[in-house]
This record gives C-alpha cells, sequence and structure tokens, in this order.
C-alpha cells in the first residue's frame, strides 16, 4: 500500500471493505432532516440540527446527544427510535456517494476485486440505502450492526465479511472514517486505511494507526495499487 507520505508499496487487495455512512456515502444531510424534524416535534427550534453531521459515524445515540445536548442518557435512548423511525421513512432523499466513489467503485469492479461493507448501522437502514442508491445489488458482502452480538471495533463483523467474500481478511483492505473502523480493522489482521473526507468532528486520522490517510476518494484506487 502507498500512504499519501509516501510508504512502499504494496499487493492490491483481493478485495476491499468500507464503512457506509461518512465513508461511502454521505447520509448526513438526511440525518440531519431527520433531526429537525424530531427537535420540532419536541417543542425545539429546527436550528442546530446541523452540528450532528460531524458525529454521524458515531452512531444514533452520538447524533441524540449532539442534537439535545441537555438530554440525560434516559431522554437520549426513549428519542433514538422516534429518530431512526422518521430518518427511514425519507433515507435517501440527499443521500450519494461521496465524489469520486462511484469511479473507486467502478475500478474495482473492473478488475474483479470485490468490494462490501462493515457498518454499525442498524440492517434494515442499511439495506434500504443501499438499495435506494442501486448499490444493493452490487455489494459482495454485507455486515450491519445487528447481524453479530459484537460491532466494531470488535473485528468479528469484518471477519464476518471476509467470510461471505470468500476472502483471507489479511487479503483484504479496509476503509472508514472513524477510529474504531481503524481499530476494527487492524484487529482483524487487515490493512487499513483513514477515510479524511468523512465525519471526523475535528479529530485527526493520522494519529489512529492506519496503513494509511486518504484525503479523498480521488486518490483511493492508487493508494490500493490499481492505478
Amino acid at each position: 500500500m502507498r500512504e499519501e507520505a509516501g510508504v512502499k508499496h504494496s499487493a492490491q487487495p483481493e478485495a476491499v471493505f468500507f464503512d457506509l455512512d461518512g465513508t461511502l456515502v454521505d447520509s448526513a444531510p438526511d440525518m440531519v432532516e431527520a433531526m429537525r424534524r424530531l427537535r420540532v416535534e419536541q417543542g425545539e427550534s429546527a436550528d442546530g440540527a446541523e452540528s450532528i453531521g460531524m458525529v454521524v459515524s458515531k452512531g444514533g445515540r452520538a447524533m441524540i446527544r449532539r442534537g439535545f445536548p441537555a438530554a440525560d442518557e434516559a431522554r437520549v435512548k426513549a428519542l433514538l427510535p422516534r429518530f431512526l423511525d422518521l430518518y427511514a421513512r425519507a433515507i435517501a432523499v440527499h443521500a450519494t456517494l461521496f465524489p469520486g466513489m462511484g469511479d473507486v467503485l467502478a475500478g474495482l469492479e473492473d478488475r474483479g476485486i470485490p468490494w462490501g461493507i462493515v457498518t454499525n448501522k442498524p440492517g434494515a437502514l442499511a439495506r434500504s440505502l443501499l438499495a435506494a442508491l442501486r448499490l444493493d445489488t452490487r455489494c459482495a458482502a454485507l455486515v450491519t450492526g445487528d447481524c453479530l452480538p459484537l460491532k466494531k471495533p470488535d473485528p468479528a463483523p469484518i471477519l464476518r465479511a471476509c467470510e461471505i467474500a470468500g476472502v483471507a481478511a489479511a487479503a483484504g483492505i479496509y476503509v472508514g472514517d472513524d477510529l474504531r473502523d481503524i481499530e476494527a480493522g487492524r484487529a482483524a489482521g487487515m490493512r487499513t486505511i483513514a477515510a479524511g473526507w468523512g465525519y471526523l468532528d475535528g479529530e485527526n486520522p493520522h494519529a489512529w494507526g492506519a496503513d494509511c490517510v486518504i484525503e479523498s476518494p480521488a486518490g483511493l484506487l492508487a493508494a490500493l495499487g490499481l492505478d
């Protein structure tokens, strides 16, 4: 693998796996809209919902905490199902692949390299989003947050995706925009790429211990040794 700063190039992967929200798909706008609706339902102003955009990769509870900063954990738990319901009703109004990611997926497919998704997003939401974006039939493996007892940063979901795709973890690469993505990939014995274009919320992806950090999808094929 080649780092943007210039590390030795290594063999191309047999499969590439992506985190979903913030890595493969820019899904934040639809979640922000769901938060606006939830705040209005709760008697709050819709203003401020945009602040959840940078914590989308950290999950629903993190978004509730950001959208309702005064809420205690009991209220966060109570609000979460309604937030997810509002999001599910309009899951792909604005969602789209990140710019350049379509070329990355096409490049992998042209070379016969399977790609998959490992996400902590609930399965029903992930499948609905992928179907709306017409990615569901192209994806070689999908492991969601409710497929297994353990979620990322545990390596189990990534190892399961490898089983589905029929590749060894050491022969694959995992791409993600959150520390737990990199922790999960490394624990699985997989090479990792930190997505510098993701929902970082001020975090420094260079500090996560990934094999490399790529600032935009346009650099992915080169980093994968496929340029």
